[in-house]
């Protein structure tokens, strides 16, 4: 049996030292990190104007201007419903999963 110091020393080693395609794979493993960084800066602009249409939305039904109806959303989120769900199973395909990613969500979010 391979004593766990060992182990890490090698994972370190093949981190530091090894390439993937040619690429080291310190680089291969920060572009998750630098893509979640990216949605997450992404995430963030979108709520906040999101939010801002939202209210716009409220404050223009409430004095009459814009009427909202239950049958024309629903009409609505029958025909893009499934094309929101194809869309989001191919960019979940597309991007890397992985801690790095996740990671770069967060900090983006926070920091954006």
């Amino acid at each position: 049996m391979i004593p766990p110091m060992d182990m890490l020393g090698d994972l370190l080693g093949f981190i530091t030292g090894g390439t993937l395609a040619g690429l080291p794979t310190i680089v291969v493993m920060a572009i998750p990190f630098i893509i979640g960084l990216v949605v997450g800066f992404l995430v963030k602009k979108f709520l906040k104007w999101a939010i801002i249409a939202a209210v716009i939305l409220v404050v223009v039904a409430y004095f009459g201007f814009f009427g909202l109806s239950l049958g024309s959303l629903q009409d609505l989120a029958t025909t893009y419903t499934p094309v929101v769900y194809q869309y989001g199973i191919l960019l979940i395909g597309i991007l890397p999963l992985g801690l790095g990613l996740i990671i770069g969500v967060i900090l983006g979010f926070i920091f954006g």
